[in-house]
């Protein structure tokens, strides 16, 4: 009989934490965590890559562009993006930290920060995977 009892217990305390959700790296997000409209910390809107500022501002157009945002403006000569995403509109700003590294902020123009992180995310991980490529620009 406790044999049974201790067999029961092991298989609910198993069961219950199957529930747990367990993250192999700190940024993994669900699905539905990225699409879903939160608050987003001010730390979460800018990276810094290791990457000059123009190469980073032409990642960055790409990125945009990659993931379908509408194109509002482009002001190259002080490295700003005005785009709308989700028919919000967002900012990206690219400056010069050192000569071997930029940082990019991503930002809403409304200053609301009440929106999908999925939207800067994606643009972060597209200019991660892209960041060894080499771009020749063509006119």
């Amino acid at each position: 009989m406790a044999r049974i009892i201790n067999l029961s217990v092991i298989s609910i305390v198993i069961f219950l934490c199957s529930f747990v959700p367990s993250y192999a790296d700190g940024e993994q997000m669900s699905l539905s965590t990225l699409i879903t409209a939160q608050n987003i910390p001010y730390e979460n809107c800018y990276r810094v890559f290791n990457t000059d500022n123009v190469s980073l501002f032409f990642l960055t157009l790409a990125a945009i562009n990659a993931n379908r945002f509408n194109v509002d403006e482009i002001q190259s000569k002080s490295g700003y993006i005005l785009f709308t995403a989700v028919n919000k509109p967002f900012i990206a700003t690219v400056v010069n930290v050192n000569t071997n590294q930029g940082m990019l902020k991503i930002t809403p123009a409304d200053n609301n920060y009440y929106f999908q992180p999925g939207i800067i995310l994606n643009i972060y991980k597209y200019i991660e995977m892209n960041l060894n490529k080499k771009f020749e620009v063509v006119f």
